[in-house]
C-alpha cells in the first residue's frame, strides 16, 4: 500500500517508521516529498522527490497528478491541507484515501486561532476549555489598546499571529530591560519591549491579524487523540517539563477535556489539544486537527497513533481493549547525524 507524506515537518519521520513497523506487519511503500531535497524525513522514504514552488488550488491540483502518477492509496498532507479537506471528492474519483479532518469548514476555521477561541465561546453547548482574554488587532493604535486593557486587567501579556505554527511569532511582552544575568545566562529571543514591539508594529498602517492576550504562567500540555468520527479511541496527556523533558501522565482533567470536546466536535484520525494552566485553571492555547510535531513522544504509551488513524481510515476495527497506554515516562532526546544519500531524488 502506498502512502505519501508532503511537506511535514522532521519529526514525521518517526510515525513514517511506526507505520512501518505497525502490530499487523502490513507492508507499506512510503513517499515523500519537499521543495527542500535535503529535508531530513525524506531519507526514511522508500520514494522521494522535490516538490515545485506551488501554493492553493494549484498545488492541490499537483498532489492529484502525483496520486495519479504513483498510484498512492493513503495521502497524509500537511500543506495545503484544509484546501485538500474541501476536495476530497476529487481525491476519492481516483482512490486516494486522505488523513484529514473531512469537516473543511472545521479545519479552516482551527486554521485561525482568533475564531476558534470565538467558537469555543459562543458553542451553544457551553464552553468546553477556559479560554485566555485576548484580543484581535490589525494596527498599532488598537495594539496599545489592548496591550493596555489587559494590563488593567493584571495580565503579563504576550501576542502572537492568528494563523501560524508553532511559536512561530509568539512574543512576551517584557516591561524591564534585560539584566546581564538573563543576557549571559538565558534564552531572550521571545521576549519583547513593549515599546520596540510598537516601533515595528508601527512600520506599517496595518498587518496581518494578531493576537493580544494574557500569558499564561503554569504548566503547559500537549494533548494527543485519535478517534474516529463517533468514538475518542485515546487521549495522551504530555507534560512538558524543564528543556526537552517530556512526561506522559495520566491527568484525568485533561483526558476528560479531550473527551468532551470530541462529543462536540467529532474530528477524526488524529488531533492535537494544546493547553496551559492559569492559577489551576486549564486554559486553551490552540487545537491542531493532524498529528502534532511532538506525537512520537505520546507513543511511548504504546499506542502507535499513526498506524491507527491509517486502520480507522480504511475503516478497519479497533480492538480498544487492547489498547492500554502506559503513563509515568518521562522522556527527552539529543540530535543525531544522518549522512544525506547523494542526489536530490530516490525513486522506486
Amino acid at each position: 500500500m502506498k502512502i505519501w507524506f508532503n511537506q511535514w515537518f522532521t519529526t514525521v519521520l518517526h510515525y513514517i517508521e511506526m507505520i512501518r513497523n505497525n502490530e499487523d506487519q502490513r507492508k507499506f511503500m512510503i513517499y515523500g516529498s519537499h521543495p527542500n531535497q535535503n529535508a531530513l524525513y525524506l531519507q526514511y522514504c522508500d520514494v522521494a522527490f522535490v516538490e515545485p514552488e506551488l501554493n492553493g488550488e494549484a498545488y492541490v491540483d499537483f498532489c492529484l497528478e502525483v496520486c495519479k502518477t504513483h498510484g498512492i492509496e493513503i495521502m497524509i498532507p500537511r500543506k495545503e491541507n484544509v484546501l485538500i479537506s474541501k476536495r476530497l471528492a476529487d481525491f476519492a474519483a481516483i482512490g486516494v484515501k486522505v488523513l484529514v479532518c473531512p469537516d473543511a469548514e472545521l479545519m479552516q476555521m482551527m486554521d485561525n486561532k482568533a475564531l476558534t477561541y470565538q467558537e469555543l465561546l459562543q458553542n451553544e453547548q457551553g464552553p468546553v476549555f477556559s479560554i485566555p482574554d485576548f484580543e484581535v488587532v490589525n494596527n498599532v493604535a488598537d495594539f496599545q489598546k489592548a496591550y493596555q486593557m489587559l494590563r488593567e486587567r493584571g495580565h503579563k501579556i504576550c501576542f502572537k499571529p492568528v494563523i501560524g505554527e508553532g511559536a512561530n511569532g509568539f512574543r512576551v511582552i517584557q516591561d524591564d530591560v534585560d539584566s546581564i544575568e538573563q543576557l549571559f545566562r538565558h534564552g531572550t529571543s521571545f521576549r519583547i519591549p513593549f515599546k520596540y514591539a510598537c516601533e515595528i508594529l508601527g512600520q506599517q498602517k496595518s498587518f496581518p491579524d494578531l493576537m493580544v492576550l494574557e500569558y499564561l504562567e503554569g504548566r503547559e500540555y500537549s494533548i494527543d487523540c485519535v478517534a474516529s468520527r463517533n468514538n475518542l479511541i485515546a487521549a495522551i496527556p504530555r507534560m512538558k517539563g524543564e528543556g526537552r523533558v517530556r512526561e506522559l501522565v495520566d491527568h484525568r482533567e485533561l483526558i476528560q477535556l479531550a473527551y468532551d470536546f470530541h462529543r462536540i466536535y467529532r474530528i477524526p484520525y488524529v488531533f492535537n489539544i494544546q493547553v496551559k494552566y492559569s492559577n489551576g485553571v486549564p486554559k486553551l492555547l490552540e487545537i491542531n486537527p493532524r498529528m502534532s510535531g511532538g506525537m512520537h513522544i505520546s507513543c511511548l504509551s504504546g499506542i502507535n497513533f499513526p498506524y491507527l488513524a491509517i486502520k480507522i481510515l480504511l475503516g478497519e476495527p479497533i480492538d480498544t481493549a487492547q489498547l492500554k497506554p502506559k503513563f509515568g515516562i518521562r522522556a527527552s532526546h539529543i540530535e543525531k547525524e544522518i549522512i544525506l544519500e547523494s542526489g536530490t531524488t530516490k525513486h522506486g
